[in-house]
């Protein structure tokens, strides 16, 4: 090596820096590779399928790497010694040469293909697959050994080098990459369905429930006439049929069963008659998470329910459409509905029903307001001021600023509503 010429020299020194390159650009573009991503790809492309088998077994694609890397490195700085030599002696050859290699190596064969690599790894690792995969067939006895020593003193250390990492993805860290996933990849309305869907099971059934207040049914204890104008105005294809309280709950009956009769094919629609029609009343825990009760529904073969507490009370009534609009958006209530609950002002604040439910609220004002304790604004208000009131108060909850504007006899009916910066002191109007 002493005898080639300088120029020969320089040009092999070129080369090796360029091989140092394509490793140090190689080790960071197969660590850099999305492994979820990588199995979709693989599906397709030869040059991820083998970056995916090359990935499987991480301690002999380092091995090749660094021994590769290294090797060259080494020979380099061989040849830039004698070069330098050369040029400016033995004494000051050696320092120029350590000095000016580093700074060579750092630059053009570290820094530059590693920033490449971490910006694109998907095109290096691919690429560098093509050379690893036959590299590594033809040093794999030198890797062998290289990995065999190295993992014995892992082993020292008290580490396992051949466990493997859990690539499965945790419902938060799911939830992450919903949440970062670009508009062009992923649209703002499949985003919230996505978080929906994660969302069901910090939600249980008397979060969506209709409370029983509310629940449109067929008390037998009613004229028939009123009960066949009910049946004929409902807007709902089942209604609860009970005696006098919803507690004495007869069944649940669908319209198509007594669409015949309504229109005269089929004898005169008695009480009798709506009883025989009934289905079976299918009963549900109030605190069941919504995943769960989805699965039940569909298991059972029900879309009605109604919702009992620990003492057999009934609740409210929840649907499988409910479940459903929390995971697509109401698709089934009439858009007018939440409009008419929820009004904004013109200053920013809203003129809100008490008998709203909290989570629509946020949903509709991208609000934060509490939902681990009463589902209505008419609840939370009574729970923060522990009295009915008896006049116009206003007061704070969090960051939101609540003002009762009406009052009914059981309930606070309308109330306005805005957040604010800082928390400011109960007060009467």
């Amino acid at each position: 090596m002493n005898d080639a010429p300088t120029w020969l020299l320089a040009s092999v020194l070129t080369g090796l820096l360029i091989i140092s390159a394509f490793f140090s650009g190689s080790e960071t573009g197969m660590m850099s590779l999305n492994r979820y991503r990588l199995k979709h790809l693989a599906k397709k492309s030869r040059g991820a399928r083998r970056a995916q088998k090359l990935l499987k077994r991480p301690d002999r694609l380092i091995g090749i790497i660094l021994i590769g890397n290294n090797a060259v490195n080494i020979l380099a700085s061989i040849i830039a010694s004698i070069i330098s030599i050369r040029l400016f002696g033995p004494e000051l050859g050696i320092f120029v040469a350590t000095l000016g290699l580093t700074f060579v190596i750092l630059i053009f064969s570290e820094v530059t293909p590693k920033t490449i690599a971490a910006l694109h790894p998907e095109a290096v690792a691919f690429k560098a697959s093509h050379i690893l995969k036959p590299l590594l067939k033809i040093a794999y006895p030198l890797v062998w050994v290289v990995n065999h020593l190295s993992n014995a003193l892992v082993r020292l250390l008290g580490f396992n080098p051949l466990k493997k990492m859990d690539d499965s993805l945790s419902k938060e860290e799911l939830r992450t990459v919903v949440d970062e996933a670009k508009e062009e990849n992923l649209s703002s309305r499949h985003q919230d369905m996505l978080i929906s869907v994660l969302d069901l099971e910090k939600i249980t059934v008397n979060d969506i429930m209709v409370p029983r207040s509310e629940i449109l049914g067929l008390n037998l204890e009613d004229d028939i006439d009123t009960l066949v104008e009910r049946i004929v105005n409902t807007e709902h294809t089942r209604l609860p049929v009970y005696e006098g309280d919803i507690n004495q709950i007869v069944g649940i009956l669908h319209m198509r069963k007594v669409s015949r009769i309504l229109r005269g094919g089929e004898g005169e629609l008695t009480k009798e008659a709506l009883k025989r029609f009934t289905n079976p009343t299918y009963f549900i825990p109030a605190e069941t998470p919504l995943h769960i009760q989805l699965i039940n529904f569909q298991k059972n073969k029900y879309r009605l329910g109604l919702v009992v507490d620990e003492y057999g009370e009934v609740e409210g009534l929840a649907t499988l459409d409910d479940i459903l609009e929390e995971i697509v958006g109401d698709f089934t209530t009439n858009i007018f509905e939440h409009e008419d609950e929820i009004a904004k002002q013109d200053d920013g604040s809203y003129l809100i029903d008490g008998a709203a439910n909290i989570r629509d609220i946020n949903k509709t004002t991208n609000w934060d307001l509490p939902v681990d304790g009463p589902k209505t604004l008419n609840g939370l208000a009574l729970e923060h001021i522990e009295s009915f009131p008896d006049a116009k108060v206003s007061f704070n909850i969090d960051t939101y600023r609540l003002e009762v504007l009406a009052l009914s006899e059981k309930m606070i009916s309308k109330l306005k509503v805005w957040q604010i910066t800082a928390p400011q002191e109960k007060e009467e109007l």
